[in-house]
């Protein structure tokens, strides 16, 4: 909608963000103001079956209904008091790729897109929603982030959203919620990595100047590290969570073994990196060196990860909490291990109705 204006009563219509995990669902509504500090009206969390979604499709709409209505009843602290819904699909079961395009009428910017789309993404263009941004502008080309994902995908979402009686608004990649969140930090003016680790994926991206740039994705999640402890240590899947949440991979009796069993995870992890790196300084600026990572996600909460990427990287790590930049205003918060989960659902949140009317 190019040039439109805003209107006025968009204003009074806000939105709140909901995020469909592998196995959860977390909510939440923030109160939106330019002269206060940003404050939660309401958030909460609840655990399904995982076998409700399939390849990131939504096939038993009847329990994760049933799911997402006990957590309204039943798990929500504060309240949500608008059915205006902002969702977030998994950035690994999407596709997203940085492509440059010669100079372009705008009616000719969407055919050269898909064609360019058929050829890296390995799913009929007829079975994608297609959608992008401009990243960068130059005399004679433009660079645009495009973003492919299966339409069974986004129309389950869309399905669910109709049985819960919600108006769905946008839907979006896990990726572009975390760089939303991150832009509240007083560092976002610097070139920066962000890992979003979420259950079942490390999500990369290179953000600089409020754009995603670079984007990856290595299975790095919380619950692989379970499993790979799970498989070394030889214990159960439960005892290999506590684990992992007491040790993880910080100096103590267990270092040794923890390494084995997560380096070769994480050096992936790594190596999607220094690829990443490699790809933005020779197809941006070698001005603006990367000058951080910004870890997010509940999978991020591993002690000792920060140091072991520090180590490797030779970047400083930050582990960003949602709950820094926005106000409880006294609702009770989540628990000090929950709150990085939060941090997607919190990025959906913060989503501005004015931003659903730019190009």
């Amino acid at each position: 909608m190019k040039n439109q204006k805003i209107p006025y009563f968009y204003n009074d219509k806000p939105i709140f963000g909901l995020d469909i995990g592998p196995s959860s669902l977390k909510v939440m509504q923030l109160s939106l103001s330019k002269n206060k500090k940003t404050h939660i009206i309401g958030y909460g969390f609840t655990s399904f079956n995982h076998t409700v979604i399939e390849n990131g499709v939504i096939i038993d709409y009847k329990n994760i209904a049933k799911s997402a209505f006990e957590l309204f009843d039943k798990y929500l602290i504060g309240s949500i008091n608008t059915k205006r819904v902002a969702l977030a699909i998994p950035a690994y079961r999407t596709f997203t790729r940085s492509i440059t395009l010669p100079k372009l009428e705008p009616k000719e910017i969407r055919e050269a897109i898909n064609l360019e789309a058929e050829q890296y993404i390995p799913i009929p263009a007829e079975e994608l929603y297609i959608d992008y941004e401009i990243i960068k502008k130059s005399k004679s080309t433009d660079d645009y982030l495009v973003i492919g994902v299966p339409k069974e995908i986004v129309d389950s979402y869309l399905n669910l959203s109709q049985i819960l009686g919600l108006e769905a608004v946008l839907i979006e990649p896990t990726l572009h919620s975390s760089a939303r969140l991150f832009s509240l930090d007083p560092t976002s003016n610097q070139a920066t990595i962000i890992i979003d680790f979420g259950s079942k994926s490390a999500d990369i991206s290179i953000y600089d100047q409020g754009h995603i740039l670079v984007t990856g994705t290595v299975q790095a999640g919380g619950s692989i590290f379970t499993a790979a402890i799970q498989k070394k240590l030889n214990v159960t899947e439960e005892e290999a969570g506590l684990i992992k949440t007491k040790y993880g991979l910080q100096v103590s009796k267990r270092q040794s073994e923890m390494k084995e069993a997560l380096s070769p995870i994480l050096d992936n992890v790594i190596k999607e990196i220094n690829s990443m790196k490699r790809y933005y300084e020779e197809h941006y600026t070698n001005k603006r060196p990367i000058e951080q990572i910004i870890t997010l996600g509940g999978g991020a909460n591993m002690p000792g990860l920060s140091e072991y990427l520090i180590d490797s990287i030779r970047l400083p790590v930050k582990h960003s909490d949602p709950w820094q930049y926005i106000d409880f205003k006294g609702l009770q918060p989540p628990a000090l291990a929950d709150k990085p989960m939060y941090a997607t659902v919190a990025g959906l949140s913060l989503l501005n109705p004015w931003e659903l009317f730019r190009d």
